[in-house]
């Protein structure tokens, strides 16, 4: 629960946009995970899906560092993008879930909580 918890540093005008940054973290997950199931970007329509959802994803981390110092907001991001990939690979591609990867996992999850922390 925590990188969803993290997700307040990316705090965006809703009344402006529309969206939220868990949207942004979905569409980060979802075009990571899209670069897997388009086979590199060789299969049309899963490829089309995968970059419409990094377009989507960038204009939302453009729309929150308007108000967010940069560093703290691309590394929140991208870290909660990391963990969410990681962790769909592991649950729903069937990926290894080794000891060492669940704790590299754990320090991504401990690095975003330390942003939060200091930001």
């Amino acid at each position: 629960m925590l990188p969803l918890a993290s997700l307040d540093v990316l705090v965006v005008d809703c009344q402006t946009t529309g969206a939220t940054p868990a949207h942004g973290v979905v569409l980060e997950i979802g075009w990571a995970v899209g670069l897997k199931h388009s086979e590199g970007l060789t299969r049309f329509w899963p490829a089309v899906f995968t970059l419409a959802a990094m377009v989507a994803s960038m204009w939302l981390l453009a729309v929150a560092v308007r108000s967010l110092p940069v560093g703290t907001a691309y590394a929140v991001w991208t870290g909660i993008g990391t963990v969410g990939t990681a962790v769909v690979g592991i649950l729903v591609l069937g990926e290894p879930a080794t000891l060492i990867r669940v704790a590299c996992i754990g320090l991504i999850v401990a690095g975003i909580a330390g942003l939060k922390i200091v930001s």
